[in-house]
């Protein structure tokens, strides 16, 4: 962006204002829009019982995560704050960046309502706390193109701090090289093409071009594609397919992001047939200070306020006789909440919603493709199940479209997928008994293979799959932890244990590493470390079952039987139905 603002200032000036130049940066008192009064900056989780509190510790943002029982603090964690994302228009979320992994915190400042609350998709019991991985897909729309470590879900070497010239103009390189070497072309008589301008684009190119971020929902990969893949002047369905649940009779079911897919609902795309997003915004500047007119003047290119408007001019006067306050008025939204954003579908008269009428679910709609392939769409089914709505009937749609396929391997991955998330497990070891764990090149299948192969208690062939895993993804922690527990259940606890000290050098706050590290030094009668890692285990999640069970016997060991009761007690209203747990409560009351 620096060579871009030498010669182009002014645009440059303009456009680090607009959301995008803000959608991320540093997390600095600047940077951030949120009011941190004592009365305004506190949380409570009533799911979790857990409170969050925002807080300024010189010029480093923090969170605080703490739990009272009976009046007194038994959990508090701090977090340091990375990154703010969002602009500040409609929100500020907040990043933790741990040795390069970067995960989402709890919280997110609401700047709409000027108030805190859970992040989105936190709440409802949902709160993943300060686990919920920033993967590709969510960064690459959200910033400009960071550095990414290959062979991880979520670790980055290098952040940009927002969206860049070069996401809507493509590599600069060659335009700059030019520049500098004297050549200048005239673009008034003919394009630049060392360089994309978009206007110079097919409508088609300019609609894909924003839809690459303002059409989100289940965004299916091509295969051999990523989310890194997609250039400037690039047909999106070229590198991907992205769905929407479709509910037929609902106008008003729409998420924050999904403006290219409300305009193109409106009868102003479809009967003009040369409508684009830069038909009304001009993207270098933001849309706070862009001018009513313009907005206006787009409509007005069309149709004839005086004779198309059928409302009367007293009326359109409240309306400071701007024609998107009546036809594209603010709507919530259904996956941010305490936000409302202008809503793209353009209609004479926007439904009042009708809160009695029944939503009917059509199916998943592809929005920038009208004729997406079976496995495309079978894919979005297993996407929205496992990350939004865990309905059967998704699943049986997905194997709809999988029966589609002709001359399918038994072991394909998205069948595996199917059977993984039906927990079939026995369906997916006899598809896969003579096949060689080298013979697989995705780390998700082999993950998904070898669990099940570990499940159905097939350690030894479990094992050689989740070694593939983490072969292909060595620096997907998720996978190097499901192989150490394999390694556990096999008594193998010199690899388990190699596995489990990589996770924590690699993550510290990897909670259940230190659970199951604590487990092996456990079984060694090493009680003072495994007392240590249970605690440690404990301070970053209070939660887990299995390490206050495990606290409980190194105390019980340790002759330090006092401690045990409040740790049982804690598991059992977390799992009110654990058998060991309530067998432990037992022993101890009859033993006090």
């Amino acid at each position: 962006m620096n060579e871009c603002k030498s010669c182009h200032a002014e645009v440059y000036n303009t456009f680090i204002q607009t959301g995008m130049g803000q959608s991320w940066d540093k997390a600095t008192r600047q940077k951030s829009a949120a009011d941190f009064s004592p009365q305004k900056a506190l949380v409570y989780d009533s799911s979790k019982n857990l409170f969050y509190k925002p807080f300024w510790d010189g010029d480093s943002l923090c969170i605080l995560e703490y739990r009272i029982v009976n009046g007194d603090t038994v959990h508090k964690r701090i977090e340091k704050v990375s990154y703010i994302v969002g602009s500040g228009q409609h929100t500020n979320s907040h990043i933790i960046n741990i040795n390069g992994y970067l995960h989402q915190a709890p919280i997110t400042f609401y700047t709409q309502k000027g108030k805190w609350d859970l992040a989105p998709g936190f709440e409802k019991g949902m709160n993943t706390r300060f686990d919920r991985k920033i993967e590709l897909e969510c960064i690459s729309c959200h910033n400009g193109y960071p550095v990414f470590e290959a062979g991880s879900l979520n670790k980055y070497t290098q952040v940009k701090t927002g969206i860049d010239c070069e996401r809507c103009h493509g590599p600069g390189s060659m335009h700059v090289a030019e520049k500098k070497s004297g050549k200048v072309v005239d673009t008034s008589q003919g394009p630049d093409y060392s360089i994309v301008n978009p206007r110079r684009l097919s409508i088609d190119q300019q609609n894909s071009l924003c839809q690459r971020c303002h059409l989100q929902g289940v965004a299916v990969l091509n295969d051999g594609k990523s989310f890194f893949d997609f250039l400037p002047s690039d047909e999106l369905h070229s590198t991907m397919n992205v769905f929407m649940p479709n509910y037929g009779n609902d106008e008003k079911h729409m998420i924050m992001a999904s403006h290219v897919e409300r305009m193109k609902m409106s009868q102003c795309f479809l009967q003009s047939g040369n409508m684009s997003c830069i038909t009304c915004h001009n993207p270098h500047v933001s849309v706070k200070v862009t001018p009513q007119a313009q907005y206006n003047t787009a409509c007005k290119n069309c149709h004839q306020q005086g004779k198309d408007c059928k409302e009367t001019l007293t009326k359109r006067q409240t309306q400071n006789d701007n024609c998107h306050q009546c036809h594209m008025p603010k709507n919530g939204s259904i996956d941010i909440p305490h936000v409302a954003v202008t809503d793209h579908f353009i209609r004479s008269k926007p439904r009042i919603e009708n809160k009695s009428e029944i939503i009917r679910f059509l199916g998943m709609k592809c929005y920038n493709n009208e004729n997406p392939d079976a496995r495309s769409i079978a894919r979005a089914y297993l996407e929205f199940f496992e990350r939004y709505e865990s309905q059967t009937p998704f699943l049986d749609s997905a194997e709809y479209y999988l029966r589609q396929i002709k001359s399918i391997e038994p072991s394909d991955g998205d069948w595996i997928r199917l059977f993984f998330l039906r927990i079939q497990y026995p369906e997916i070891v006899s598809r896969c008994a003579s096949l060689k764990a080298s013979d697989i090149k995705d780390a998700w299948q082999a993950y998904r293979i070898g669990t099940a192969f570990v499940k159905q208690q097939q350690l030894a062939k479990g094992i050689a799959f989740l070694e593939q895993s983490v072969k292909l993804k060595p620096l997907g922690l998720d996978f190097q932890y499901k192989l150490a527990t394999a390694y556990l259940d096999a008594h193998n606890f010199d690899n388990a244990l190699r596995n489990l000290n990589f996770i924590i050098r690699e993550n510290p706050r990897y909670a259940a590493a230190y659970n199951q590290r604590g487990y092996i030094y456990l079984q060694q009668q090493q009680l003072p470390k495994a007392m240590n890692d249970f605690r440690l285990s404990l301070q970053l999640d209070p939660d887990q079952v299995q390490a206050l069970i495990n606290l409980s016997v190194t105390y019980y060991q340790s002759n330090q039987r006092n401690l045990i009761p409040s740790l049982l007690q804690h598991a059992l209203q977390l799992d009110p139905k654990n058998q060991q747990v309530n067998a432990m409560l037992n022993d101890i009351q009859q033993n006090h």
